[in-house]
């Protein structure tokens, strides 16, 4: 049964993570590539098609959280595994950092994005007559999504390696109790 909660828990995972993947994809591909200039009297105006790459860019912030909050609340709620002994596992510590600052670097870069597209859809009156109306960078937000992508794929590495510290604790339980028992039988036979 603990290996159909496992495997639930990780389809659900996946299954967040690349939602915020595709709506990543989704935001870079709505994303109009510049505006329309307007010469007024002085000032130039910019006019930008609707759009929306920064409701998909939200989605996208919202389930990353949401996948490295469960993967990161899955492993450190695990009560059979002592977290010395989780931490203690060298693998386990390097991807779990690792996890944490692709994901972080992950939502900051499309958390970022989305603000600077916002922004140029607010200010749109500008003084310099030979201002072009730019839109986010291109790429930033498909790099994001790729960024959400590849934190969904090392909280699943985690979750298996935390499935292998969890076999490797409970043999070592197993072996030390036989090999007790076999000095208790060897101790008291003559």
């Amino acid at each position: 049964m603990a290996s159909s909660a496992h495997t639930k828990f990780v389809l659900y995972l996946t299954l967040t993570g690349l939602l915020s993947f595709v709506f990543g994809i989704v935001a870079e591909h709505k994303k109009p590539p510049f505006g329309t200039p307007i010469q007024g009297t002085g000032v130039v105006v910019c006019s930008f098609p609707k759009d929306l790459s920064i409701g998909f860019a939200f989605l996208s912030i919202l389930l990353a959280i949401k996948t490295s909050v469960l993967g990161a609340s899955s492993v450190l709620s695990a009560k059979d595994i002592p977290r010395k002994a989780l931490f203690g596992y060298r693998l386990f510590f390097i991807f779990y950092h690792l996890a944490i600052g692709v994901a972080c670097s992950g939502v900051g870069m499309m958390l970022w994005t989305t603000v600077t597209e916002i922004l140029h859809h607010l200010r749109k009156v500008h003084h310099n007559l030979e201002y072009t109306c730019p839109t986010a960078k291109t790429g930033m937000f498909g790099g994001a999504a790729f960024l959400h992508l590849d934190a969904m794929l090392l909280w699943v590495v985690i979750s298996m390696i935390v499935s292998n510290v969890r076999e490797d604790l409970h043999r070592t339980d197993e072996d030390e109790s036989e090999s007790q028992g076999n000095r208790v039988d060897d101790g008291y036979s003559m």
